[in-house]
């Protein structure tokens, strides 16, 4: 059945891809984004679709167009984007948060909430379950994403009692790939972008702290996978092959064939040693597990560095040069 589909934060990284499969599946889509994080550049090709619409819109503003689905991902996600600015990340996940499930009631419209494994905050176990209630300082400087996010997820559970909102809420794990920003003080990018310019690459603490790093293909499915389902609780998303930062550091730099050097840097306030998804529960509830390995994806997405470098351009406020991009303020 085709939807009606709005994404919010849809110019994103990951908002993008959700947006690009959904329009070549027939669906049509809307597309909310302030371009403050997002890019004009991710969307371009799907301007002109007869089944794509982009606005520029803050969706800490309320705002009203009729549809079946909405994806809220709606939020800087780096820290370094998301600290610049924490009283602007608070309140789109808040005020955000509010405006997409106020719009699912009046459409009557089921909503997936792109949440993250942020909310588990330096893990009291590992590898993180669903089940698990977190360990995030309130105070601290990742709190305004990770508060902000827990605070929403709580919006969706009340909501869905209170007003019988459909909703589906995707806790999102390290996620890497084309369209990534070069700025966004992430892994992935980072590691990259240094490594095509034969710079040092710069790990943060020992390098032994660990991540796991889903391509956005894969995660984009698991998307899609969830809004379909009829299952409403939190669900990890992500890779569970875990590895060292050290390890991802040292792929990139023979995948690249750099002449970089590992240099070390010191470790960032309450950045978490370990992180593993335990995606036991999307396998059962799904029937979803990534299925590409991190070479592969890494390959991928460094050529689309190569294919930018080595003027790497993003541009957040083009908007104003396509005809195609509406305001609904």
């Amino acid at each position: 059945m085709k939807r009606k589909i709005l994404i919010t934060g849809g110019a994103g990284f990951i908002g993008s891809h959700l947006a690009e499969k959904l329009v070549d599946e027939g669906h049509s889509v809307i597309v909310l984004d302030s371009f403050i994080t997002g890019s004009i550049n991710n969307v371009r090709h799907l301007i002109g679709r007869d089944n794509f619409q982009i606005y520029r819109h803050d969706v800490t503003e309320p705002y009203s167009v009729e549809v079946d689905y909405i994806y809220n991902l709606a939020c800087p996600a780096s820290p370094i984007h998301y600290q610049r600015n924490p009283m602007k990340t608070l309140l789109t996940c808040i005020h955000g948060t509010i405006n997409a499930l106020d719009l699912a009631v009046k459409n009557k419209a089921r909503l997936l909430h792109t949440s993250t494994s942020e909310i588990y905050g330096e893990p009291a176990e590992h590898s993180q379950r669903e089940q698990s209630w977190g360990n995030v300082n309130s105070v601290g400087p990742r709190s305004c994403y990770a508060e902000g996010k827990r605070i929403a997820e709580t919006l969706l559970v009340n909501y869905s009692k209170e007003y019988d909102v459909d909703i589906r809420i995707a806790r999102i794990f390290n996620t890497y790939g084309p369209r990534m920003q070069v700025d966004d003080g992430r892994v992935v990018s980072n590691f990259i972008t240094q490594a095509l310019g034969n710079k040092p690459i710069t790990i943060y603490g020992t390098g032994l702290q660990t991540r796991s790093f889903c391509f956005v293909s894969y995660l984009i499915e698991g998307l899609v996978g969830l809004m379909e389902s009829d299952y409403s609780l939190p669900v990890n998303l992500g890779c569970p092959d875990e590895r060292t930062i050290k390890e991802i550091a040292e792929l990139i730099i023979q995948l690249v064939n750099s002449r970089s050097s590992i240099m070390y840097g010191p470790v960032p306030k309450e950045d978490p040693v370990r992180r593993k998804p335990d995606t036991s529960l999307a396998k059962k509830v799904l029937d979803w597990r990534p299925k590409i390995n991190i070479e592969d994806g890494l390959h991928e997405t460094i050529k689309y560095f190569q294919e930018l470098w080595p003027a790497p351009v993003f541009c957040t406020s083009c908007y104003e040069s396509i005809s195609h991009i509406f305001s609904l303020s």
